[in-house]
């Protein structure tokens, strides 16, 4: 679907992508393009054994000081499995193995609550449509309409999940009767899957251990973690240019950790079949490319200042803004 012709994307960046065909070597994007499931597996099981240890020491620790960074580690670790989602919808994980594709997809969509199809569905559609106001779903329906600050400041709260699921209702309502179905029947299994998780906390171990293993890291830190993220993809763009529709963002090796390389978001839509572990050495390669085009890296910090303290609106052109903000102080 990202890769049609029909698709809006398509239409608009033929000419990027023929930059990009000479910029990066069809022998070396062929070696991007291998899926290594035994890396991606590690990784998996990296987050499995930080997940347990951030468990205990928040269920151990009673201390603020002490339970509270455990809590953190916990929630940015569980955003990381939409990350793995969204791997196995852009099969980067074994090509020849649909079935394992299908059993990830439900692993990975369980800990945020959401549809292992809708995901799939919203995502893939995003791809083709980036670029579109109207066609891209999460730019159309998840993107606040409103350029106030109040409003940006939900987004990093509990209130996210009803922002989200708002929107992704608002989308799957234009999807096929039996995709409608599907995307119901799978929402219940892992809204209702969560909600026994947290009544079974309550129930054997007390309020106090699911608030501080479970409530904190679900409800404070994943929206944190979520919002952070998606700052540092599409929001800080140049609509008039489709290789700048998604925010260069600066190579960091701790955020490679923690996001599991979707940082590298500009580089993932360039080329969307790239495994994560693979994003940071393609966006080495594109730097040539990026200088040749006047593109600066951005740092989270720095669009986090754009978005809050300057308040900036979404999916604009943020340094010509902030060119034309210098101006302006400057002018006699």
């Amino acid at each position: 679907m990202s890769t049609t012709e029909t698709s809006f994307y398509a239409r608009a960046s033929i000419d990027l992508r023929a930059a990009l065909a000479e910029a990066l070597p069809r022998e070396t994007l062929r070696e991007l393009q291998e899926r290594r499931p035994s890396r991606h597996f590690l990784v998996l099981a990296r987050m499995v054994v930080v997940l347990a240890l951030a468990t205990t020491g928040a269920a151990a620790f009673d201390r603020w000081y002490a339970w509270l960074p455990c809590s953190i580690v916990s929630g940015f670790t569980l955003f990381g499995f939409t990350v793995m989602l969204h791997e196995v919808v852009h099969n980067a994980v074994a090509a020849s193995r649909p079935r394992l594709g299908r059993t990830l997809g439900w692993l990975y969509a369980f800990p945020s609550g959401i549809s292992r199809t809708q995901f799939t569905r919203w995502h893939l559609d995003h791809h083709a449509q980036l670029g579109d106001a109207d066609g891209d779903p999460k730019r159309h329906h998840l993107s606040p309409k409103r350029n106030a600050r109040w409003l940006k400041a939900l987004y990093p709260t509990p209130a996210l999940f009803f922002i989200y699921f708002r929107a992704a209702a608002r989308e799957t309502r234009t999807y096929p009767p039996d995709v409608r179905a599907r995307i119901a029947r799978e929402r219940a299994v892992t809204v209702l899957g969560q909600l026994g998780i947290l009544a079974t906390l309550v129930a054997t171990a007390g309020g106090w251990l699911a608030f501080k293993v479970y409530m904190v890291p679900y409800f404070l830190v994943f929206p944190v973690a979520f919002v952070l993220n998606r700052l540092g993809q599409h929001y800080d763009i140049d609509p008039s240019d489709p290789a700048k529709w998604s925010t260069l963002m600066a190579p960091s090796r701790f955020w490679d950790f923690w996001f599991l390389w979707s940082s590298y978001h500009l580089e993932h839509h360039y080329f969307p079949t790239v495994p994560f572990y693979n994003l940071r050495r393609l966006h080495f390669l594109l730097v040539p490319f990026y200088k040749e085009r006047g593109m600066t890296p951005r740092t989270y910090s720095h669009v986090l200042w754009e978005w809050f303290v300057k308040n900036r609106p979404p999916h604009a052109n943020w340094t010509a803004l902030d060119a034309a903000d210098h101006a302006r102080s400057t002018a006699p």
